[in-house]
């Protein structure tokens, strides 16, 4: 499934529009520049265009005025994305070599700081008010303490409790952000826009488990991955907790994820495992059921349009295969 194709003409004009201004925040510097265009460019778009949707229950929004913030909502996931990198030592990401690869980590932890500046800067310029910076504050400060909490425990196997509280300070509370951003931004009364936020944070939860699932059974050409990365960084995720407690090979593969040196063979052993065993099925199903309470608490007060994409976006996340 084409991404863009479950988003409506006057959404996809705004994604146009936001592609087109996040090139020009990035240009302050030729160097700077240099650094970060590919870093920015490519990408799902996933989290702005769920604030655009949302602010756009108010039917008198101004575009104008919410774009930076939505510019400022991918400059924080992309600036989360480089400094990720550097953590996991990734070579590639979108297809395209990493900042941490090209230039090494000096330069791409700075260009992440950069970043993650920039959209702040965006955001006091907006005059957004205090609510909103709280948000977003809060949003780097959990993305943070999951990455702090991740690097603490690799090659270590989490329990579900665990493995569900990474996912939702590193994916799920942004996307149920970019939710809340957008009702505020649409003033919506607290019910609805708690509703939102559901909606987000369970759509979230939905697209990490899909996200773990694609590094095992994903196709590289598609994902712009290779296969058992997350092995190889030592990050244990819902496919490998669901095989160690189902296979019959569970006792050579916790030997083999919990190996800090695991060679490529040993992963691809792993991977092996991961497939005869249920895990494909059972994060399928457990995504799902997160799907399910996304769409649920859609509140009835959107509009009907804005309610179809948001309920496409969700078919997109549980279906897709990038």
């Amino acid at each position: 499934m084409d991404f863009i194709s479950t988003l409506d003409e006057l959404t996809s004009n705004d994604l146009i529009k936001l592609n087109e201004f996040i090139e020009l925040t990035v240009k302050d510097e030729p160097f700077i520049g240099e650094v970060c265009l590919p870093l920015v460019r490519g990408g799902k778009r996933l989290r702005p265009i769920l604030f655009f949707l949302c602010a756009k229950s108010d039917k008198n929004y101004s575009f104008e005025k919410i774009m930076p913030l939505a510019t400022a909502i991918e400059l924080i996931h992309t600036a989360s994305l480089v400094h990720d990198d550097i953590l996991d030592s990734s070579n590639m990401r979108r297809g395209e070599i990493t900042a941490n690869a090209k230039y090494g980590p000096q330069i791409a932890v700075l260009a992440g700081d950069y970043l993650f500046a920039k959209a702040f800067q965006l955001v006091s310029e907006g005059s957004y008010g205090d609510k909103v910076s709280l948000i977003l504050s809060k949003l780097v400060k959990n993305l943070c303490i999951g990455e702090i909490t991740q690097d603490r425990s690799l090659f270590t196997v989490p329990s579900m409790t665990e493995y569900y509280e990474r996912i939702c300070l590193k994916t799920a509370i942004f996307l149920s952000s970019c939710c809340e951003l957008g009702a505020i931004a649409a003033n919506l009364n607290k019910a609805d826009t708690k509703s939102l936020a559901e909606y987000g944070l369970n759509l979230g939860l939905a697209f990490q488990i899909v996200d773990d699932l694609l590094d095992f059974f994903g196709d590289p050409s598609a994902t712009g991955k290779s296969l058992g990365g997350d092995l190889k960084s030592g990050v244990i995720t819902l496919p490998v907790i669901r095989a160690l407690s189902m296979s019959n090979e569970s006792d050579t593969l916790l030997n083999l994820v919990t190996k800090s040196n695991i060679s490529d063979s040993e992963v691809a052993n792993a991977i092996n495992i991961i497939k005869q065993s249920d895990s494909e099925y059972y994060c399928k199903m457990r995504a799902n059921a997160h799907i399910d309470s996304a769409m649920v608490n859609l509140p009835n007060a959107i509009d009907s349009s804005i309610k179809l994409v948001l309920l496409q976006i969700a078919d997109f996340v549980i279906n897709r295969t990038w």
